[in-house]
């Protein structure tokens, strides 16, 4: 058996075409979709992300504005920023690129950051309503996981999901999403992590496997049960290129669908953002 693969270019172009045709409807009622985007500092990988949620925004429709600051930017510039933005009618949407440069708080930044336009989901307001059952604007990664699997025929609700790492960013929200009553959710969901015992015996049980712990190749084909789909959201560079938290050649092998890296979720997370904007800009329209 040899699994599926995922597409997630494939999936992210459909969400972008959606995006863009709603996008055009809002232009046509007077509404230009605008997000802004708070990048601090010269940390390479950030400065790739948020060029190419520019040009992605620019292609879909939406205008898109970086306020870039030095690394020695001050804590009230950020803020101030966020603040301004908050208050600005024509700035429909707001991220802030993390991580900051050191010496600031992440965590005050997105506290301060309107709930109405957090279009990454991260604020605190936004997570706790996700917690509550009545979420507003779903974190981009964790969405697109779903959205990635919602597209190809693969349901959730009523399976066993192991998810292999705990982060804000991924691992809880993703987690909270899958227990939703309804929807994409209905999920038996095991979380994991670094101080899991025999994590193996955890992974096993899955019918989905979503892999987010940042460790090169940590799932192997040993891991997974035959016949399960396995969600690679790792990406790791290493000396052989950019691989994910899954040992792709072993693990396809035996699972029944699973994502590329790259190619897989990573596209699926910048759609997923700009189809929030697009959003917030409907609802503040």
């Amino acid at each position: 058996m040899s699994a599926v693969i995922l597409d997630g270019k494939a999936c992210a172009r459909q969400v972008r075409a959606e995006v863009k045709e709603r996008a055009a409807r809002l232009r046509k009622r007077g509404t230009a979709p605008k997000l802004g985007i708070v990048l601090a500092g010269d940390f390479a990988p950030s400065q790739i992300y948020v060029r190419s949620k520019q040009r992605a925004g620019e292609r879909a429709g939406i205008e898109v504005e970086v306020a870039r600051f030095p690394e020695s930017v001050s804590r009230d510039e950020l803020l101030g920023r966020v603040h301004d933005w908050n208050e600005d009618t024509s700035v429909h949407g707001v991220i802030v690129q993390l991580p900051l440069p050191g010496g600031l708080d992440s965590a005050e930044v997105l506290e301060l950051l309107s709930p109405d336009k957090d279009v990454d989901g991260l604020t605190p307001t936004s997570l706790g309503r996700l917690v509550a059952g009545r979420p507003g604007f779903l974190p981009a990664t964790p969405s697109g996981v779903v959205e990635l699997l919602d597209r190809n025929g693969i349901t959730a609700s009523g399976r066993r999901v192991t998810i292999v790492g705990r982060s804000e960013l991924v691992g809880k929200p993703l987690a909270n999403i899958l227990l939703l009553k309804g929807g994409p959710g209905d999920a038996t969901v095991t979380v994991c992590h670094s101080r899991t015992r025999d994590l193996g015996a955890s992974s096993r049980e899955a019918d989905i496997l979503v892999a987010a712990v940042g460790r090169p190749k940590l799932v192997t084909g040993e891991m997974v049960k035959p016949g399960a789909v396995v969600v690679d959201v790792g990406i790791n560079r290493t000396d052989d290129g950019l691989v994910g938290d899954v040992d792709f050649e072993a693990v396809k092998q035996k699972a029944s669908a699973i994502t590329p890296v790259p190619g897989g979720v990573g596209p699926m997370t910048v759609a997923m953002l700009l189809r929030n904007t697009v959003l917030a800009a409907e609802k503040q329209s």
